[in-house]
């Protein structure tokens, strides 16, 4: 197997690993979980660069890559739900799109056809990733200024509610865009799939 494959099973490896230490009681797990989702979230920038730079293209790599990508994703969404970060329904919406755009990926592979993620799609995976990331690392910092006071907590001290759902709000209608782009384009295949 080669290295970008083995990155892209490392981030479906590291995302529960993520889940459970993020949630986990105590500061330190906070801190520790925030930490292996960023080497998550690297390793999809690191396959990606080993990809092109060596020039190593799968049809493996191409459907497991985005498919890393949503379990990683859906994951740290589902963990703030559970944390009572984000809106149910906003994180439904995407989940629902995420697993409705697996489904045509997984017929047209299927069908001997391998559907690379198009650029709005790779725009709307960033859009999550950022979203994520920033909302992580306030919960993370917050924990780092209980451990450790410090003046510069007052940069997490803001109304995070609307802030939050704004962002994932944003985000939710990108995703649900992409999934509109993607039955658009492969709407002849579908309904073939489908008769």
């Amino acid at each position: 197997m080669n290295t970008p494959n083995k990155l892209t099973l490392a981030r479906i490896i590291l995302s529960p690993v993520f889940a459970v230490v993020f949630m986990a009681d105590g500061h330190w797990f906070r801190i520790g979980g925030f930490i292996i989702y960023v080497l998550a979230a690297l390793t999809d920038l690191a396959d990606g660069h080993y990809a092109r730079k060596y020039n190593i293209t799968t049809g493996f790599g191409k459907f497991m890559d985005p498919l890393a990508d949503k379990i990683l994703v859906t994951t740290a969404f589902i963990v703030l739900v559970a944390m009572g970060q984000a809106r149910a329904w906003m994180i439904a919406l995407m989940v629902g799109r995420d697993f409705y755009i697996t489904g045509i990926r997984s017929m047209a592979a299927y069908r001997g056809t391998i559907i690379s993620p198009s650029r709005l799609a790779q725009f709307k995976t960033a859009i999550q990733m950022t979203c994520i990331t920033f909302i992580l690392l306030v919960l993370t910092l917050d924990s780092v200024f209980a451990l450790y006071p410090s003046p510069m907590s007052s940069l997490v001290a803001f109304n995070r509610k609307p802030v939050f759902d704004a962002m994932i709000g944003i985000t939710t209608a990108v995703t649900l865009y992409t999934g509109l782009d993607y039955t658009f384009k492969y709407y002849s295949m579908l309904k073939s799939i489908l008769r």
